[in-house]
């Protein structure tokens, strides 16, 4: 372990990170295991006093637990405490981020399956742990529905900070959101609409097309003949979201004194101030429409059309477009879809969304972007969904995270400390750059946009970074909540590449650069009365897009001839038959 901090980490940050994780315990003393059982037996008798008197109503079909508080109140305390309590009693032996566990996770790393019984033991009960806890936590999100799944989809993108445990159950959330009974999406569409379904509607389907967190959709026609998607809130949501904010802000607070270095205040937080935006479908629509104007000049960008005439806050109608999930390869192979194309698109859309006009959509998961080929031109597409959640930058801060990038692809290691420190790292720059880039400090270092990413890399990544839990966690404390955000989207937006398998490639970083330099450029114009100096700035910008557009010719040249030599080695190696 010590081996790959140092060769990670320059030693300002080491020494740093090294202080800062100096036997952090996240979890009690020793001497403490009566106050947990205690602490355990109290929750369970309250949780089981506060379900009990709700049992009766098991009979009555029309009634669910969840609409009682104190239900979803004993349950999130009794997943709780359950979770606490297995921490306490199954690390005792390796407390969970120590320099115990730090150095038994390096030897089993560096001295393969030699002598290791023990430490294998240790670390299995660890991995043993954190798979249990992430089941039990996932089971509380299903069960509580609405709010929770909304938060724990957000924890399962955290692929820098949770171990693989966690993201890697938690991720089931975004495909196994609870359905709304048509029952209920009658009743919303009429206390909304004034109107029943088949007066607003020719057709309706049952079966909605998608459910997530917060909302349904099914597939509808008008009486005009038009096709739409209708988007419903789950009827319940609204009421209980704010319940269950603080109800996690108490639990939070709660563990943190148990753990006192569970830093996740920093989520609820988010949750707090972006759950009644994405609840608010008009806003939504507004958002629709504004990023579709912003960005009209991507004749590859589709956002379905909004039909104010049937929206409210809780109802959304909007034009019904089709497509596959923009992870599935299988679709675009049978469309005959370029996944490299799709790739590079992407990349400009949400490069220009960050860089240039400050304002991104920030949840990119599968189910909201869809690809297909346009029924009219046969042009490939990329279909835009659900728009409740949107990032607003401060020019202060997307100016800083333009130069920022611009630093990191231009390998300028001077200015890369300057403004990362500017957007709050402070002393843990090179851990703020390694989690913004999912880069090693030695490939960020030698140049993002110079050396491809690796399977091992992005290995040694992922299995390294719960060692750095503490000071990750610190981190995100640190840094302007507008982070936050942008750190979720850029996960999204690499699992996507990943999945493309598209990621070892550098456009995207030099689509990124092009934005950086006609953001940073715009800026400077924007500051100044010289014509000179604007003709001067002009003159700058356009030489920096030819310097990007040359290296990039440089590196695809680079890339035909290597395949050449390869084709050439194979029809040598295996001449055709005469």
């Amino acid at each position: 372990m010590r081996r790959w901090r140092q060769a990670k980490f320059p030693a300002s940050s080491r020494h740093q990170a090294a202080a800062g994780s100096r036997a952090p315990r996240l979890c009690f003393p020793r001497g403490s295991g009566d106050m947990a059982r205690r602490a355990l037996k109290l929750a369970s008798w309250t949780s089981m006093a506060l379900a009990a008197s709700g049992v009766y109503l098991y009979s009555n079909k029309y009634l669910d637990l969840n609409d009682f508080g104190a239900v979803r109140v004993g349950r999130a305390v009794a997943t709780t405490a359950v979770i606490s309590y297995d921490y306490l009693t199954s690390l005792r032996s390796v407390p969970y981020g120590s320099e115990e566990y730090l150095q038994l996770r390096s030897k089993k790393q560096n001295q393969g399956n030699a002598g290791l019984c023990q430490v294998e033991i240790k670390m299995s009960a660890l991995l043993l742990v954190h798979l249990r806890s992430a089941r039990r936590l996932c089971e509380l999100c299903c069960a509580n529905r609405g709010t929770f799944i909304k938060v724990g989809q957000h924890l399962g993108a955290l692929d820098y900070l949770l171990p693989e445990e966690y993201t890697s159950t938690l991720k089931v959330l975004h495909s196994q959101a609870p359905q709304s009974s048509m029952q209920e999406v009658r009743q919303v569409i009429r206390e909304d609409l004034g109107k029943e379904i088949h007066d607003l509607f020719m057709s309706f389907d049952d079966t909605p097309l998608g459910a997530a967190s917060l909302a349904q959709v099914h597939k509808a026609m008008l009486h005009d003949g038009r096709t739409v998607a209708v988007k419903v809130q789950h009827p319940k949501v609204q009421a209980q979201s704010s319940k269950d904010i603080l109800l996690m802000e108490v639990l939070v607070l709660a563990v943190k004194q148990l753990f006192p270095e569970f830093e996740f205040m920093w989520l609820v937080d988010e949750a707090k101030k972006n759950l009644p935006l994405e609840l608010d479908f008009l806003n939504e629509g507004r958002n629709a429409e504004k990023v579709a104007q912003m960005l009209k000049h991507f004749d590859f960008l589709k956002v379905p059309q909004i039909y104010w005439e049937l929206s409210t806050k809780r109802v959304l109608l909007m034009e019904f477009v089709d497509g596959g999930q923009v992870n599935d390869r299988d679709y675009m192979e049978r469309n005959k879809i370029d996944v490299n194309e799709i790739s590079r698109h992407l990349g400009k859309m949400y490069s220009e969304m960050i860089f240039v006009n400050g304002f991104v959509h920030c949840d990119p998961h599968p189910g909201n972007v869809l690809v297909r080929k346009c029924p009219g031109t046969g042009k490939v597409e990329i279909v835009l969904l659900d728009h409740g959640l949107y990032q607003v930058l401060t020019e202060e801060f997307r100016l800083d995270y333009c130069h920022l990038w611009q630093s990191l692809i231009w390998t300028d290691m001077k200015s890369v400390k300057k403004y990362s420190q500017r957007l709050g790292a402070g002393d843990l720059y090179p851990l703020f750059t390694c989690m913004l880039t999912a880069r090693s400090w030695d490939s960020v270092n030698r140049g993002i946009g110079q050396t491809p990413v690796t399977a091992t890399e992005d290995s040694e990544i992922r299995n390294n970074a719960a060692n750095y839990l503490p000071q990750i966690s610190h981190l995100l404390n640190l840094v302007p909540r507008q982070m936050l955000l942008i750190f979720k989207t850029n996960d999204l937006l690499r699992g996507i590449e990943a999945a493309l398998g598209t990621r070892a490639s550098a456009t995207s970083f030099l689509n990124m650069s092009r934005c950086c330099i006609k953001a940073l450029a715009a800026h400077k114009k924007k500051n100044t009365h010289s014509f000179f100096r604007r003709t001067q700035i002009s003159f700058s910008e356009a030489f920096n897009l030819w310097q990007i557009n040359l290296h990039e010719l440089v590196l695809r040249v680079k890339g035909l001839r290597l395949a050449s030599w390869v084709l050439a080695l194979l029809c040598w190696l295996f001449p055709a038959p005469h």
